[in-house]
C-alpha cells in the first residue's frame, strides 16, 4: 500500500503541476485522464479506463463558480480507483465513494485559502515595484506548496485509509453495497442532468430525445450513436455556414439593390 501509495501521489503532483502551472489548466487532471494513468500505475488500465470514464460523468457537470466549493474531481478520480484496484472492491463501490472523498478534499483545501490570501498585498506590492520575476517565483512557490500538500493528504488516505475503508465495508452488510451500486448509477444520471441543465435549449433539446430512442429502443451502441452525432454536427454546421456566408453577400449589396452585374447591364443598354 504504501508503495503504490507513493507513486501514484507523485504522479498525481506531476499531472497537477503540469496541469495547472505549466500549461494554463489542459484538463489533464480530469478523471477520464487522470484515472487510466493511475490504473496504468497500479497494473490494471482497464479499470482505470472504466472509472475514468464513469468519474467523469460524475464531475463533468461540476464547477467552481463564485465562492462555491466542489469537489476535487482529481483526488476523487485516484483515491476512488486507488481503492478499487488495491482492494479489489467493485467499481460501484468506488465511484459511489468518489463523490465524498473529492467533496471533503476540497473543503480541507479551503482551509489554506485565508493564509494564501494574506499573502496578497505583499503580491501586490511587488506587481507595483515591477518586481514580475520575484511574483512569479513566490506565487509558483506558493501554488506548487498547495499541490505538494495534497499530495500528501492523498499519500496518507492510499496508504493508510484504503484498507481501513475496505475493511470497514466489508463489515457492512449486503444491502449496504447493494445500496452503494445503486447510489452509484444515481450519481452517473446526475451528473449528466447537472451538464445537461447547462446546456439545454429547445434548438438540441431534441437530440437528447433522438439518442434515448437510440439507445433504448434501436439497441445502437456508443460507436454508431457517436457517428450520427457527427454527421449531424457536420452538416447543421455546414448550413449555418452557407446562411451566414448568404447574409454577409445580401450585406454587401448596395443600398439600391443593383448588383455589378445590373451596372454591366445598364451600360451596355
Amino acid at each position: 500500500m504504501v508503495a503504490a501509495a507513493l507513486k501514484i501521489s507523485i504522479a498525481f503532483v506531476l499531472i497537477r503541476t503540469l496541469d495547472w502551472y505549466l500549461l494554463s489548466w489542459q484538463c489533464l487532471d480530469r478523471p477520464i485522464v487522470i484515472a487510466p494513468i493511475i490504473g496504468l500505475i497500479l497494473g490494471d488500465f482497464r479499470t482505470g479506463i472504466i472509472m475514468g470514464a464513469g468519474l467523469e460523468s460524475i464531475f463533468m457537470g461540476i464547477s467552481a463558480i463564485g465562492g462555491s466549493v466542489p469537489a476535487d474531481a482529481a483526488v476523487a478520480s485516484v483515491v476512488a480507483v486507488a481503492f478499487t484496484v488495491l482492494t479489489g472492491a467493485s467499481m460501484e463501490a468506488g465511484l459511489a465513494l468518489a463523490l465524498p472523498i473529492g467533496t471533503a478534499m476540497a473543503a480541507f483545501a479551503a482551509m489554506f485559502t485565508p493564509l494564501w490570501g494574506s499573502l496578497a498585498p505583499y503580491w501586490e506590492k511587488l506587481a507595483v515595484a515591477d518586481r514580475e520575476r520575484d511574483l512569479f517565483i513566490q506565487t509558483l512557490l506558493v501554488s506548487l506548496l498547495e499541490t505538494a500538500i495534497a499530495g500528501a493528504v492523498l499519500f496518507v488516505a492510499v496508504a493508510y485509509g484504503v484498507q481501513g475503508l475496505n475493511d470497514f465495508l466489508a463489515s457492512m452488510p449486503a444491502w449496504v453495497m447493494r445500496g452503494l451500486g445503486a447510489a452509484s448509477g444515481m450519481m452517473l444520471a446526475v451528473g449528466f442532468a447537472i451538464l445537461t441543465s447547462m446546456i439545454w435549449s429547445n434548438e438540441v433539446g431534441v437530440f437528447f430525445f433522438l439518442g434515448f430512442v437510440m439507445v433504448k429502443f434501436l439497441n445502437l451502441s456508443v460507436v454508431p450513436i457517436a457517428v450520427i452525432g457527427v454527421v449531424i454536427a457536420v452538416t447543421i454546421f455546414l448550413i449555418d455556414k452557407q446562411i451566414i456566408d448568404l447574409k454577409q453577400a445580401r450585406a454587401a449589396l448596395p443600398a439600391d439593390g443593383s448588383s455589378a452585374v445590373g451596372g454591366e447591364e445598364d451600360f451596355f443598354a
